[in-house]
């Protein structure tokens, strides 16, 4: 069951909404990648994909090592922006961290925070979490983000 898109609402609505189930293996990770450049292409979006790409795949691999057994990732778009969530049943929340000059990790939420226009997360009331972003809207959102309303169920 799918409910409502959108842990963080948009006006206006996405016109254009794409979804996969994915299972938490790092080869998702480039299926996710690969779901981000082809819908945004088809969307006209070409700016948007390698920022979109990179956030995603962020995402998706903190899903991979910290989550659950399956993710959810959704994007939306009006033709300007685009929203996208991935969703996942862990329940650890994603934090944002110093890394180490000499570390091989933990820089993934600094390189969403410098990319996406605005991001976060939100607590699924069915469990889990949901990560959302949105880039191409130029600067941060003023969206209200309603952290124990989680619109997005695996099911």
């Amino acid at each position: 069951m799918t409910l409502p898109f959108g842990t963080a609402p948009v006006d206006p609505a996405p016109v254009w909404t794409a979804e996969c189930l994915l299972p938490a293996v790092g080869a998702s990770v480039a299926e996710a990648r690969a779901l981000v450049r082809r819908e945004l292409g088809r969307w006209g979006l070409h700016e948007l994909i390698d920022d979109c790409s990179l956030i995603v795949s962020e995402l998706t691999s903190n899903v991979v090592r910290h989550g659950g057994n399956v993710f959810t990732l959704r994007l939306g778009s009006n033709g300007t922006w685009v929203y996208g969530e991935v969703y996942d049943q862990g329940e650890g929340l994603p934090r944002q961290r110093e890394a180490d000059i000499d570390s091989v990790g933990g820089r993934g939420l600094m390189i969403v925070d410098e990319l996406a226009d605005d991001w976060g997360v939100a607590r699924s009331s069915r469990g889990g979490k949901t990560v959302w972003f949105l880039a191409g809207t130029g600067s941060p959102s003023m969206l209200p983000v309603v952290p124990y309303q989680s619109r997005i169920a695996v099911g």
